[in-house]
């Protein structure tokens, strides 16, 4: 039998999700996001994280969800981009809720996510926590029309002086 997958879990609204922990670089309490000009709607701008400037995404605009205002339990989800060593991607999502291993034996492919209104290359599959079910996204999936367009410098450290 297959090891279960630690994820970290997170929340927009009352749906659960999941991201494979190994693709976490680390969670950050909501921060100013300076804005860029004519970006993407889901593309919120850019944090500073040690000297690096790290694109932040919002999940919900990503997703299809409307807007929701930031609340104290909000968080950035600093994530490494697959295949490119020195990217990182910050997503914003309601709430972190906590690193676990899901129930399943990792999780069960979903064919079907275009009924759900999710694009199914964002969705790895479905697996389940404590009884309710879990979406695990697909990192590369969120981020396969981003990365083609993140500036050469983003989210790489700053060069000493």
């Amino acid at each position: 039998m297959a090891r279960p997958e630690t994820c970290v879990t997170f929340g927009l609204d009352n749906t659960l999700f999941a991201l494979p922990v190994a693709a976490v670089v680390e969670i950050l309490d909501t921060r100013e996001i300076a804005s860029l000009p004519r970006a993407p709607g889901h593309l919120l701008g850019l944090i500073d994280r040690r000297g690096a400037s790290v694109p932040v995404v919002d999940l919900r605009r990503l997703m299809g969800r409307g807007d929701r205002t930031d609340t104290p339990e909000t968080r950035i989800v600093v994530l490494a981009l697959p295949g490119d060593a020195g990217h990182s991607v910050g997503l914003r999502v309601d709430r972190v809720i906590e690193v676990t291993a899901l129930d399943d034996a990792g999780s069960a492919p979903l064919a079907e996510a275009d009924l759900l209104r999710w694009r199914e290359h964002m969705i790895a599959g479905i697996g389940r926590r404590n009884g309710s079910f879990v979406t695990v996204l697909d990192v590369a999936g969120l981020f396969a029309a981003e990365l083609s367009d993140l500036p050469a410098n983003a989210a790489r450290p700053a060069e000493d002086a």
